[in-house]
C-alpha cells in the first residue's frame, strides 16, 4: 500500500494558490462562508473531472471513501452534497472562470516551445463547437429539440501542447459562424477550421488583422 502523498495531492502543488486566492477576493468568495471554501469547492469539482465522477452523490461517496487523505489532499471542510449543491449553485462562477485563464497562461508559456507537426514558428490554432446536451426538465430555457435541451461550447485550441485558450458558451441553436466575431485574430498566426465557418465577410477580419487562416470549402462554393 502507498503510504505517500496521493498523486491528487502531488498535483495541486502546483496550484498558484496566490492568484486562486486573488480571485475569490475580487468576487468576495468568501462572504459569509462557515467550512466550505471555495478551495474546497474547486477541489471537488476538479476531483470530480479528473475521476469522471457524474453526479454530486457519486462525487460525494468517492470523497468519503477516501476520507482519511482529504486533509493531506488540500481539503478543509466536510464533504457532503447537499454543501455542494448549494456551493455551486450561489458561489460567483466568475472565480473559476478567472482562475482557469491563471491556469491556461501558465500553461501557454511552458509549452509554447514545444515541436509542432508541422514546420512552423508562428502560432497556430483549430476552432471548432460541440453540443452538450442538457435536461430539459433542470433547463427549460436551453430548448435544442422537441424533447432535448443543449449549450454549445466554443473552443480555440492552442496547437503548441492542445491547451484551450478561447472558450465561449453560447444557446444549442446558435450558428457556428457567429462566434468568429468574439475572435481576436492574432498577428501572423494559423487558424484550422471546418466549412461551417465559411463566410467571407466575417474571415477577410483575418486577413485585416495579418492572420492567416485554413478552411475545407463547402460543396456549392462559387
Amino acid at each position: 500500500m502507498n503510504s505517500g502523498r496521493t498523486v491528487f495531492a502531488q498535483l495541486f502543488d502546483f496550484l498558484p494558490k496566490h492568484e486562486f486566492n486573488q480571485c475569490v477576493h475580487r468576487y468576495r468568495g468568501h462572504r459569509r462562508l462557515r467550512k466550505f471554501s471555495c478551495l474546497d469547492q474547486f477541489l471537488c469539482m476538479a476531483f470530480a473531472q479528473l475521476t469522471y465522477r457524474d453526479s454530486l452523490r457519486d462525487i460525494e461517496t468517492c470523497l468519503r471513501a477516501m476520507s482519511g487523505n482529504l486533509y493531506h489532499a488540500g481539503f478543509r471542510g466536510k464533504v457532503s452534497r447537499s454543501t455542494l449543491a448549494d456551493a455551486n449553485e450561489r458561489r460567483d462562477w466568475r472565480i473559476y472562470s478567472d482562475f482557469a485563464h491563471v491556469l491556461i497562461a501558465h500553461a501557454r508559456k511552458l509549452y509554447a516551445h514545444d515541436a509542432f507537426a508541422v514546420d512552423r514558428n508562428q502560432p497556430a490554432y483549430a476552432f471548432d463547437s460541440t453540443t452538450i446536451d442538457l435536461c430539459l426538465s433542470l433547463f427549460p430555457w436551453a430548448k435544442f429539440r422537441k424533447r432535448k435541451g443543449a449549450v454549445k461550447l466554443h473552443t480555440l485550441i492552442d496547437l503548441h501542447g492542445n491547451i484551450p485558450c478561447f472558450i465561449h458558451i453560447t444557446h444549442g441553436k446558435t450558428n457556428d459562424v457567429k462566434v468568429l466575431d468574439e475572435l481576436v485574430p492574432e498577428p501572423a498566426a494559423f487558424y484550422m477550421m471546418d466549412r461551417g465557418y465559411v463566410d467571407f465577410r466575417r474571415l477577410y477580419r483575418f486577413t485585416e488583422s495579418l492572420a492567416f487562416f485554413v478552411i475545407r470549402a463547402k460543396r456549392n462554393l462559387d
